[in-house]
């Protein structure tokens, strides 16, 4: 077995393990220590915790590798891979007791992602990927949609507070005229992972973390979808945006999305 097929059996089991850690914290919410990092933008004891348990574990698995996550400081590594965790991304859905969020971990060496696990613990889902193979839910391989026009399909439309909400409001009504229907579950990775098993056709969002996208930008591409070429190491570094999709869709979703934006720009540096 090679080393990047121990790795990507190793982020799979630990993603289960970590998604036993967070259930618990999820039917304990009467209890939970939740703090505001913004607007709609929450953290939780369990977002710390599980990223401290999976930490441990890399560090006993792989103490030459570095991490990056979202709740604690990036740890400089030795080996040239690096692990990018989100504990629980769909933090808002968790506080509020929606079953609708996922242990995220992607790894990465040389600007490119070559594993990618989302694990939802609600409905016992695990998403895997590693570069150059087949996606897989629960072990079976995973294609994206093919031959289904936007008319007939539904694309994610990410929103967050590094963004202004007039940003997002073009794409959607673009997506309407399109005849597509529009989703949103507050956890962008789930989404993601959604498009690469053929549920949605694809996911828009102006900016986001690294943590919150590269393992399903993954999946999605090694189930047959288009994503946009990234450097993973940039992402890491300061976010940006994310457009994924199928092959029948994804340059009309990159249209509406640069359309969007653009324009939106534009006329913040140009008020008259």
């Amino acid at each position: 077995m090679s080393r990047l097929s121990e790795r990507r059996d190793f982020a799979t089991e630990i993603c289960r393990q970590a998604g036993v850690v967070a259930k618990k914290f999820f039917a304990d919410r009467v209890n939970l220590v939740v703090d505001q990092k913004g607007a709609q933008d929450w953290v939780s004891e369990a977002d710390g915790s599980v990223e401290t348990f999976i930490r441990q574990k890399i560090a006993e698995a792989w103490p030459k590798d570095g991490v990056y996550g979202e709740e604690h400081g990036a740890v400089a590594g030795e080996s040239g891979f690096d692990w990018v965790i989100d504990p629980i991304d769909g933090t808002t859905n968790f506080v509020n007791g929606i079953p609708a969020w996922t242990i995220v971990l992607a790894g990465v060496t040389n600007g490119q992602t070559e594993i990618g696990v989302i694990h939802d613990p609600n409905v016992d889902e695990t998403f895997v990927a590693t570069r150059g193979e087949t996606a897989t839910l629960n072990g079976s391989p995973i294609r994206v949609a093919s031959g289904v026009p936007l008319r007939d399909g539904t694309v994610a439309v990410g929103y967050s507070n590094r963004i202004e909400s007039r940003h997002v409001l073009p794409v959607i009504e673009d997506l309407i005229e399109h005849g597509a229907m529009f989703h949103r579950n507050a956890s962008g990775a789930l989404s993601l992972a959604y498009v690469a098993a053929g549920r949605l056709l694809g996911y828009v969002e102006e900016h986001m973390n690294a943590w919150d996208c590269l393992a399903g930008q993954l999946l999605v591409a090694e189930a047959g979808g288009v994503v946009e070429d990234q450097n993973a190491d940039a992402m890491i570094r300061d976010g940006g945006r994310v457009i994924a999709g199928t092959p029948d869709v994804f340059e009309t979703l990159r249209e509406i999305a640069e359309n969007a934006w653009s324009a939106q720009r534009l006329s913040k540096r140009d008020p008259t």
